[in-house]
């Protein structure tokens, strides 16, 4: 990706994962399935509204902070159920770093277009998240035996959240460029070693 996309997610790993905390997840993960459904199908109809309302850039000025307050709070609460933290989202969890520059000039039918337009990349984040649920059986069994999990499953996980978090941010109407297909974050700077 030649550019980091304005919408970004990152985690802390723990050092180690609790064990009870797995169980908790469990009964947490159908609290996500309803969050997330009502924002696919709500966030493009709340955009349209509030820019009718406001027009684009008052939108984006006056609403944006709310709704990437509300996108922070689901993204740390599916950081949580896909065993990214150990903690529930909280204002003062730092392990989950949710943030969107809110950029361009959203319209009525842009917000809602998106319903449509979004599809492609709702299609392969539906088919990932199958896999992350596997995964996520995997690393509930690895942390309840050993309190950790593989770190080439907690990147995939990473990655799936990323993925949900810009397609968010994009159906909110905060961001006019499509997300990418892809798990990075963009251009990286390292320490050398």
């Amino acid at each position: 990706m030649g550019a980091q996309y304005p919408a970004t997610f990152e985690v802390t790993r723990p050092q180690k994962f609790e064990r009870p905390q797995v169980f908790i997840r469990i009964v947490v993960y159908f609290l996500l399935s309803m969050v997330t459904s009502l924002a696919y199908f709500g966030l493009p109809i709340v955009a349209a509204i509030w820019t009718s309302q406001k027009g684009s850039q008052k939108f984006l000025d006056e609403d944006g902070p709310k709704i990437a307050g509300w996108l922070r709070w689901t993204t740390g609460l599916t950081a949580y159920v896909y065993m990214l933290t150990d903690r529930f989202p909280s204002d003062e969890d730092t392990s989950v770093r949710f943030d969107v520059q809110p950029s361009g000039s959203p319209t009525i039918g842009s917000a809602l277009l998106r319903w449509i337009t979004s599809i492609p990349s709702a299609i392969v984040l539906g088919l990932l998240q199958w896999v992350a649920t596997i995964v996520w059986i995997i690393a509930a069994v690895q942390v309840l035996m050993q309190e950790t999990y593989s770190e080439g499953l907690y990147d995939f996980q990473c990655g799936v959240v990323r993925w949900q978090t810009r397609l968010l941010a994009y159906h909110a109407s905060l961001v006019d460029g499509y997300p990418p297909f892809a798990f990075d974050t963009g251009p990286e700077t390292r320490p050398s070693a």
